[in-house]
């Protein structure tokens, strides 16, 4: 009997599209491209911006396939439904100095026509080393971070190895990078403490040490072990004691990203921290940044019970 042969794919994304898309859980999608996504179940896929309608042209994310659920409410369409979604450090640009990222694109002789070869093609499939050369590069400041472990805490001797390891070999172990927990949490603390300019949203106070390395933390709002995703919008910049606080519900926010406060649980030391309570915490420039309402409101739930 034949094993099942898996492949990865590229599949293009845009806002707006009309389809019911969150790409972090789910990719919609129309039965012309079942065969070739059916052929992804169980492998990893790249995200990419189209150029029309504002998109960036590039490579943007990448995610694991679990599965397909037929759309109960639109005939011949369907869910891919996925997981272990990472964005990229930065857009990976559709090509690079050595030309089209994608071999498909490469054998193209006259680049004139590669657009014409890309309609109807919003789903394909992609070569395991053009997969990796994609995503290494997508990752290439996580790839770099040297600081991460200077907290003995997070000392963990497969991550450094992968981090240490030479950018040919990042690519040849480009899977295990993608499911390495430390790994993934340099990229979320990255991207989360960027969009907060490296201040903690709770006290608003931005801390370096004699480095120039932010003290500030990047904390999930829903826990990774409930499935909570590694994006800027499930997360918050914290200083070590509000993350400590926050991920026991002892403080939290209302819909309007208002500080709550467990006055009857919160230790009395660290009650002058939050004399702002129900002041709008500090958020991202960028609104599409913000907390996602439906995390906060899971996060909410947990701090009222």
């Amino acid at each position: 009997m034949k094993g099942i042969t898996r492949l990865k794919g590229i599949f293009d994304t845009k806002a707006n599209s009309g389809y019911d898309d969150e790409i972090v859980k789910r990719y919609h999608f129309p039965s012309i491209y079942l065969r070739k996504i059916a052929d992804s179940v169980g492998d990893w896929i790249i995200y990419r911006e189209p150029q029309r309608n504002g998109g960036r042209r590039a490579y943007v994310a990448v995610a694991h396939v679990d599965g397909i659920q037929p759309d109960p409410n639109l005939p011949g369409h369907s869910y891919a439904i996925v997981s272990q979604f990472l964005p990229f450090d930065r857009p990976v640009p559709f090509a690079g100095s050595e030309g089209y990222r994608e071999q498909a694109l490469r054998d193209i002789a006259d680049r004139n026509r590669v657009g014409a070869y890309l309609q109807g093609k919003s789903v394909r499939h992609v070569s395991e080393d053009d997969f990796s050369r994609i995503v290494r590069a997508g990752l290439g400041q996580t790839l770099t971070d040297d600081g991460f472990f200077a907290d003995s805490d997070m000392r963990d001797e497969d991550a450094e190895h992968l981090l240490s390891a030479p950018p040919a070999e990042q690519e040849r172990r480009i899977q295990q990078i993608l499911v390495n927990r430390k790994i993934r949490d340099i990229n979320f603390r990255r991207q989360v403490c960027q969009a907060y300019d490296n201040r903690c949203a709770v006290t608003g106070l931005k801390i370096l040490d004699s480095k120039g390395r932010a003290e500030v933390q990047g904390a999930h709002i829903v826990p990774v072990s409930e499935n909570g995703p590694d994006v800027v919008q499930n997360g918050l910049a914290l200083c070590g004691t509000a993350h400590w606080l926050f991920d026991r519900h002892m403080i939290s926010l209302t819909e309007e990203y208002r500080l709550l406060v467990s006055h009857n649980t919160i230790p009395s030391e660290f009650r002058d921290l939050f004399e702002r309570q129900m002041d709008r915490i500090h958020l991202p420039k960028d609104r599409s940044l913000w907390p996602h309402p439906a995390y906060i409101e899971r996060h909410r739930d947990a701090f009222f019970r």
